[in-house]
């Protein structure tokens, strides 16, 4: 038998159901139409998708790590999958989302509150409130959409597309080349994701 010859623990890893990239905004719209998640959970998902974070990231995010000013979103690196501090350039559209949830807030520092005073959203919020919308996607998945629109729509070099999703470099000789952010390539890159999404 041909699996016989496999290792024991040689298991195929599934990619996280996505929604093609022109299919977000779409999504977006309903999820804004919904009256099945809260005022603070939705927003929660459209920054989300604006900011091409991760899950975590967003759901703990805390006002201090906001500045308006610079329109630069600072995730610590202990909620950093690489255990480094990550800026995010934050589009017009994304400090939009920060003023509506300015004006929700529960008085505590998450930007985004569960039901729960002080409390960040339940991790299932977002998985359980696409699945109930008839989308076959989860929250990781728009990393996938927003990287194919990157891809395919415009121009942005590998390296700048891989630093805004916080990618760790896995080969030594380019990481030790790679000791700047990209920053400012980054907001345009993610300017034009916001404005591909916003009707």
């Amino acid at each position: 038998m041909v699996d016989a010859a496999l290792p024991r623990n040689a298991t195929k890893r599934r990619p996280m159901p996505a929604l093609p990239y022109d299919e977000v905004a779409d999504c977006l719209a309903k999820v804004k139409a919904s009256h099945r998640a809260s005022a603070s959970s939705k927003l929660a998902l459209e920054f989300l998708v604006l900011t091409a974070a991760r899950s975590a990231e967003v759901s703990k995010a805390t006002w201090d790590e906001m500045d308006v000013a610079s329109a630069t979103w600072t995730v610590p690196a202990e909620r950093m999958k690489a255990i480094r501090e990550h800026r995010v350039p934050l589009s017009r559209r994304a400090l939009e989302v920060l003023a509506e949830a300015a004006e929700l807030s529960d008085g505590s520092e998450l930007v985004f509150p569960g039901v729960r005073q002080g409390r960040p959203l339940s991790e299932n919020t977002h998985a359980k409130l696409l699945r109930e919308l008839g989308f076959d996607a989860v929250t990781h998945g728009f990393r996938s959409s927003f990287r194919d629109y990157a891809a395919e729509q415009t121009h942005t070099p590998h390296a700048v597309m891989e630093a805004a999703l916080a990618h760790t470099i896995k080969d030594k000789a380019e990481a030790a080349y790679a000791r700047n952010d990209l920053f400012e390539k980054r907001r345009t890159l993610m300017e034009s994701w916001a404005r591909y999404l916003t009707p």
